[in-house]
């Protein structure tokens, strides 16, 4: 699952706000009864299992890893691609460029003088690399540029860094320290570089809510030179004057190749698809076998059984496994932009599984017309999330909503207007004793505790959360591959227009 950097105690620019409340029995609109008891017999824990180990097999003999341009990811590629073609589907391995950026170390920024100071890294008080920051070890003098201290009352009144022209008498060799506000994080390093600038260090505005070191990025590669995001109070330190700072980065930023694995069935309407999807790339920490190798185990075995058992679907059914989550949706995204206005409309909606078998998990089914959430999904997304409600109901177990915040391969569908909907069993999340009293587990700690590390391993699961939404995974998947209805064509919700209201939001608190 992307935008999963760490779990620490620092300024996000934006946080999703999710209701704990079980969810009670929905109805079903737009998708009619289908029997699903034989496919869900025949997609079993160990079947799903076997994948999960080929993944882990395929990190162990590249480095411990399946970021999306490794070998173990492509090794991933290959064992996917091959066996849906074996069993029949139609096949496509689509290649498409991504920016990478990885931390090879922890970063450092301290003051040298006149005051010797560590800043502590990714931390509210401190600071944290920049998304896309160039690499370098350097010493200098700071040197503010273009600040407004103390802060305007409102956000975004600094202008710091954002025209060349506030570099005018600035000097070459110095470490820029600019002010957040107005512009990109990108366009303040631009310029500062530009103009010489060794290093950069954008701190926080100031006002209430705006004054802890934050997570930024620069949008892609480029930048050639160190680039952090600190707190308010530690910009205020370093631009005080006669202050000499090191800064240390240590990253890899670049363009690198991925590909995502799209497989058809070879019968079902083509203007009726159900994409199926979940993302096949982990972090470069470790094998991501439960984040997402979960997700993408179970559709694969889903994908097989219903080969085997010659199920021959009413609509085509699109599995999809995409490369470059981690990155931020990179997959996927290539996949929609790459699709013409024809192909957007005859994809009927979109099904999402990204981590399904958290250790500490909670059963999570995404809030498809935001009654409990902040953003809706557009027209026909109430409609999917009312097939896992009903199905939970009947097996007698509860769940709860997750909102659609922009964090997994839903993303660009939703964003052009198609039905999204799926399953989550949570990731650096702190489970509560509230659902400790309904999913057991313990209390305090993350719903995934190796979330984004290296322990995300063959034995980093929950047998139980991953044999109960592999099923609703199953039953889902079938509902959809025969319904009669349009999922649309009924629900009358929020939909695509407050999605866009909310993701546009949240791009610019992202940038700025």
């Amino acid at each position: 699952m992307n935008t999963k950097r760490r779990a620490i105690p620092i300024s996000l620019a934006f946080a999703a706000t999710v209701a704990l409340t079980a969810v009670t029995l929905g109805p079903v609109i737009g998708a009619v009864k289908v029997d699903t008891s034989a496919l869900r017999d025949a997609v079993t824990v160990d079947g799903v299992r076997a994948h999960q180990a080929a993944f882990q097999m395929h990190a162990d003999a590249n480095g411990g890893t399946r970021e999306a341009s490794s070998p173990g990811y492509f090794a991933s590629v290959d064992y996917v691609a091959n066996a849906m073609q074996t069993a029949g589907y139609d096949v496509t391995v689509q290649e498409f460029d991504f920016p990478f950026f990885q931390e090879l170390e922890d970063a450092e920024l301290e003051q040298v003088a006149p005051v010797p100071t560590v800043y502590p890294y990714f931390d509210a008080a401190g600071f944290a690399t920049m998304e896309y920051s160039g690499s370098g070890d350097v010493m200098a003098t700071a040197e503010g540029v273009d600040l407004v201290l103390p802060p305007g009352a409102a956000a975004n009144t600094s202008t710091s860094g954002c025209e060349a022209s506030d570099f005018a008498g600035f000097t070459p060799g110095n470490i820029a320290i600019i002010q957040r506000g107005t512009c990109t994080f990108a366009l303040k390093a631009q310029n500062a570089e530009a103009a010489g600038a060794v290093g950069v260090v954008i701190f926080n505005e100031g006002q209430p809510g705006r004054t802890a070191a934050f997570v930024g990025t620069l949008g892609g590669p480029g930048s050639t030179i160190p680039v952090v995001g600190a707190a308010f109070d530690v910009g205020v330190e370093l631009a005080a004057g006669g202050v000499t700072v090191r800064m240390f980065v240590n990253a890899t930023s670049e363009i690198r190749t991925s590909k995502n694995v799209i497989a058809d069935t070879p019968g079902g309407r083509d203007d009726r698809v159900v994409v199926v999807g979940a993302h096949l790339d982990s972090v470069p920490a470790g094998p991501g076998v439960q984040d997402n190798g979960s997700g993408s185990a179970a559709i694969l075995e889903i994908a097989l059984q219903m080969a085997d058992l010659g199920i021959e679907p009413r609509n085509k059914v699109r599995f999809a496994w995409w490369g470059a989550e981690e990155s931020g949706l990179l997959g996927s995204q290539h996949y929609v932009d790459n699709l013409t206005k024809r192909e957007i409309k005859d994809i009927a909606l979109n099904l999402n599984f990204d981590m399904i078998g958290s250790p500490n998990f909670v059963r999570f089914v995404y809030d498809g017309d935001g009654s409990a959430t902040p953003l809706a999904g557009p027209n026909g997304s109430k409609n999917i999330e009312s097939v896992y409600l009903n199905y939970f109901a009947k097996q007698g177990l509860p769940v709860e909503p997750t909102a659609f915040d922009g964090r997994s391969d839903y993303g660009p569908f939703i964003a052009v207007g198609i039905p999204a909907g799926g399953l989550f069993t949570g990731a650096e999340g702190i489970k509560t004793d509230e659902q400790v009293a309904i999913y057991g587990g313990t209390a305090g700690d993350q719903y995934d505790p190796c979330y984004h590390l290296a322990c995300d391993t063959f034995d980093n699961i929950s047998l139980t959360a991953l044999d109960q939404n592999s099923d609703a995974v199953a039953h889902s998947v079938l509902t959809f591959a025969m319904t009669t209805s349009s999922v649309n064509g009924t629900d009358k919700g929020e939909g695509l227009g407050k999605w866009k209201d909310g993701m546009e939001y949240i791009a610019d608190k992202l940038q700025k």
